[in-house]
């Protein structure tokens, strides 16, 4: 039996399919990011999930059980399931301890451990008011959880924070997955957020799941260029370059295009193994150079580590792996 599943699931907002017989299954302690691009229905999908929207079709089950129909209740929303929206609100001018101790359904030893996670238990003497746009995601956050939720829901829950902030709630949400015990589906349109952090991955377009797989399939193996956008840069080769690159790693040639990561090329002084180029452009990152090679037939634009001048001569391979057709 799933912990959760959603199956078949269509809801029309506007006479347009905001969500198109969405379903699937996800176990417990499973991390699942959903991708896509703004209007697909990612947040429409979470709030299904929640209990706060009626889809027009399908269904949705948790631990067995079927999920009412929000209309049939005073409240909205699924017991056991917490949903942090990108409009989350704190009560103003109350004390954080406030806040947390009208909420809290634990016992003090368990919000102790909770606070320590969501690392606020140094904000309880102050006000909501004056707390940094960081610091109340990470009330909110510990509001929800005070509940005692077995799944949390969680919508673009890195948007508007800095880099610091973003990096401790990252580790948190890490947290709240394994000293917690909570299991997580998590939206969020930067790919290093879900390629790092997630078992699997949901890609949605237009209300459709088009994808599903781990961070690596996704990223490498992405159905299409809309899937590939998501998570990162591409190369999309066509004409000539697909042909020469398919015989110098000794695969077959197809008659699609083929899609390579800029850090997949190899590299190699002029002569090396692979296809003979001029360095045209290059664009220094710290970590790594982006770099733009003239060859025959087209140009490429790949990453590297080595240090490389304009109008350099190198050679550029592919390993027979690296290279996907869509």
């Amino acid at each position: 039996m799933s912990f959760l599943e959603v199956s078949g699931v269509s809801l029309q907002e506007r006479g347009n399919f905001a969500l198109q017989n969405v379903g699937f299954a996800q176990q417990q302690f499973q991390k699942l990011a959903i991708a896509g691009e703004t209007g697909a229905g990612k947040s429409t999908l979470l709030q299904v999930i929640a209990g706060l929207v009626r889809p027009d079709a399908g269904q949705v089950f948790f631990e067995g059980e079927l999920m009412k129909d929000p209309a049939e209740k005073l409240i909205p929303g699924n017991p056991g399931i917490s949903y942090l929206s990108q409009q989350y609100e704190l009560p103003k001018f109350l004390r954080v301890e406030q806040v947390l101790r009208y909420a809290n359904k634990q016992s003090q030893q368990e919000a102790d451990t909770l606070y320590d996670v969501c690392r606020i238990s140094h904000l309880a003497g102050r006000q909501t008011n004056q707390l940094s746009g960081g610091e109340r995601q990470r009330i909110a956050l510990a509001r929800l959880l005070l509940s005692s939720p077995k799944l949390l829901l969680l919508d673009e829950p890195f948007s508007n924070l800095d880099i610091a902030h973003k990096n401790i709630l990252k580790t948190i949400i890490q947290e709240v997955g394994e000293r917690l015990g909570i299991t997580c589906i998590l939206i969020s349109h930067d790919p290093h957020d879900t390629l790092s952090w997630a078992d699997e991955i949901l890609v949605m377009q237009r209300g459709h799941i088009i994808q599903r797989g781990t961070p690596a399939q996704i990223y490498r193996q992405p159905v299409s260029e809309y899937a590939a956008a998501l998570f990162g840069d591409y190369n999309l080769l066509e004409g000539p370059l697909v042909g020469a690159f398919a015989k110098q790693a000794g695969v077959r040639k197809q008659n699609k295009k083929m899609l390579v990561r800029p850090e997949s090329f190899l590299l190699a002084p002029a002569g090396g193994t692979g296809l003979a180029g001029t360095v045209s452009i290059v664009r220094f990152f710290g970590s790594y150079s982006e770099v733009e090679v003239r060859l025959r037939g087209g140009s490429i634009r790949l990453k590297t580590a080595a240090t490389v001048q304009p109008q350099t001569q190198v050679a550029v391979a592919l390993a027979p792996e690296n290279i996907w057709y869509v």
